[in-house]
């Protein structure tokens, strides 16, 4: 199959380089000067596009989406299809779906999730919106960059699944990095506490998966100084795509908003850029109650 592959970034990188050592003709373009084992890079996204059986796109935002839309659908063919694995608003997924659809293009939106290690190792998890049938045809490219896609619905559906999962992702890690930060002025052992929680009710994905703790659970970026395994600054844009689509969908999440301004307050006015989002446990350590 030939394939265009366009954002070739930290995540586009090992997903494309895994679809070329499947087998398949991968033509890639990416803004910043990169290297994908086999993988041609071209001169543009629509160069990339053109003559594709499918394009995938990884890219930063819903505006750099939209534009990369104007650019690839003329270069497309009728019947191919347009896999977007961005994390967006949804209104944005819809629109480029709906351009895709006047171009004759089957589009799914398909955020992922796994992060960079999932990329690398073709272990993502796909959110995937679009028609049956573009999901069919997506699927088998779905089994080699990943191990579980799950069609969510229509268009947009992907990225609905993808920011009220990471909703729930952000508002937990605040609750088990202030859990931890109480243990600790209540004199109860970081190991005892992850003993009892993590077989009792408040076993969560933070606690048991990727505790923040350093040394207690399995290996996890907090072992690591928190290098991001999944950077804060991005969890404040899903917190943030989570209250745009709140908003526009009159949504009451006034744990999400919580959330988010202290994902903001951690990035933008303390230490939180650059590390890891469960850096929020040495920012809990070190106050008090306000």
């Amino acid at each position: 199959m030939k394939i265009g592959f366009i954002g070739l970034g930290n995540m586009g990188n090992p997903m494309a380089a895994n679809l070329a050592k499947a087998g398949h003709d991968v033509v890639g373009f990416d803004m910043a000067d990169v290297d994908v084992a086999g993988v041609t890079l071209s001169s543009s996204g629509a160069e990339a596009a053109g003559g594709a059986d499918i394009v995938i796109t990884m890219l930063p935002n819903g505006q750099i989406l939209r534009a990369v839309a104007d650019d690839i659908l003329p270069a497309m063919n009728s019947g191919s299809v347009w896999i977007d694995c961005s994390t967006v608003d949804v209104d944005s997924a819809r629109a480029v779906a709906d351009q895709a659809a006047q171009a004759g293009v089957l589009a799914v939106d398909a955020p992922v999730s796994g992060g960079i290690g999932g990329a690398a190792a073709g272990t993502l998890t796909f959110m995937a919106g679009g028609s049956d049938v573009a999901f069919g045809k997506a699927a088998p490219l779905f089994e080699i960059m990943g191990q579980k896609a799950v069609h969510c619905g229509g268009s947009g559906a992907g990225q609905a699944a993808k920011i009220c999962n990471n909703m729930i992702l952000g508002v937990t890690m605040i609750a088990t990095c202030e859990a931890f930060a109480l243990a600790d002025k209540l004199g109860l052992d970081r190991q005892k506490m992850f003993d009892v929680v993590s077989t009792s009710s408040g076993y969560s994905w933070t606690m048991n998966a990727y505790c923040p703790a350093p040394g207690v659970g399995p290996s996890s970026p907090s072992d690591n100084d928190y290098q991001p395994g999944f950077a804060a600054e991005l969890m404040l844009k899903d917190l943030r795509l989570s209250q745009q689509a709140a908003e526009s969908s009159d949504a009451d999440t006034p744990l999400g908003q919580a959330a988010t301004a202290l994902y903001q307050q951690f990035v933008e006015s303390e230490d939180g850029l650059g590390k890891d989002f469960s850096a929020m446990l040495p920012r809990f350590e070190k106050r008090g109650r306000s």
